[in-house]
């Protein structure tokens, strides 16, 4: 994976050229959009990061508007030069950071039927667009995003390499918190896109540690329930600053496996 160039991934024929349809949006999936929208936004203005609640309105976001990547896209190239990339679903791990490396935020174009309002197993549209795009307009946050993927199609054969640094985005970009004002707020959009995981996550009901790397990729994650533990860092500067940590943490934690 080192050897290609950087850009690589735009002509991996798995990528095939996949675009948003607005046109093909149905009534229903209008109303999907703003159930699930003004059931959720009612619960961030003292949840949420200052940098998400600033992101959901310069790309403005409403209740009455699905989301329209190629405005999405004008507004993140005005501001950290990302884009989304429409992908059909989950995607193989390589093309995944190979795309985030690039500048390019993946996200699928299908809406949860009515009938799934509380419960999907493989995130939507809206987890994407609602709960990732926002935060896609904060510097430091993608520039993270950005060079921990680098770092990932580095060891991107290593399937130990590829779960320890899943970890790091899991409790980060999924599932992290930030201490703003001396209070705590969310700006992982695993929590942001539940109403349930977002007063939970903010109770006194699951331990919150502060950002700690080592400790990040020691601990495994679950996919079927809230979290019993989630991690605070201080700024996303402090997420960028992490990046050499996370390195020597992870080839630290593969040479006690290769000798084990």
């Amino acid at each position: 994976m080192t050897n290609k160039p950087k850009d690589w991934v735009f002509s991996d024929p798995r990528l095939k050229e996949m675009k948003q349809d607005y046109n093909a949006y149905t009534k229903e999936d209008f109303n999907v959009w703003k159930i699930l929208f003004e059931r959720q936004i009612v619960n961030l203005p003292n949840a949420a990061s200052k940098a998400y609640l600033d992101g959901i309105e310069e790309i403005n976001f409403t209740a009455d508007k699905i989301a329209d990547f190629a405005d999405v896209n004008r507004k993140l190239a005005k501001s950290t030069g990302w884009a989304i990339q429409v992908v059909p679903g989950l995607i193989d791990d390589d093309l995944f950071f190979g795309l985030m490396n690039n500048k390019r935020f993946c996200s699928s174009t299908w809406l949860r039927k009515m009938e799934q309002l509380d419960y999907l197993e493989e995130p939507d549209m809206f987890h994407d667009a609602f709960a990732h795009m926002p935060m896609l307009t904060n510097q430091p946050y993608v520039d993270f995003l950005e060079k921990l993927s680098g770092i990932a199609l580095k060891h991107i054969e290593n399937k130990w390499a590829i779960e320890l640094l899943s970890r790091i985005y899991w409790f980060t970009i999924e599932f992290g918190l930030i201490r703003e004002n001396g209070e705590l707020r969310i700006y992982g959009a695993g929590i942001l896109s539940s109403a349930g995981e977002t007063k939970y996550s903010l109770s006194d009901e699951p331990a919150h540690y502060d950002y700690d790397v080592k400790r990040i990729m020691n601990t495994p994650y679950w996919k079927d329930k809230f979290q019993d533990k989630y991690f605070v860092i201080e700024s996303y500067e402090q997420l960028y600053e992490s990046l050499p940590e996370i390195e020597a943490v992870l080839e630290e934690m593969l040479a006690e496996a290769a000798q084990n």
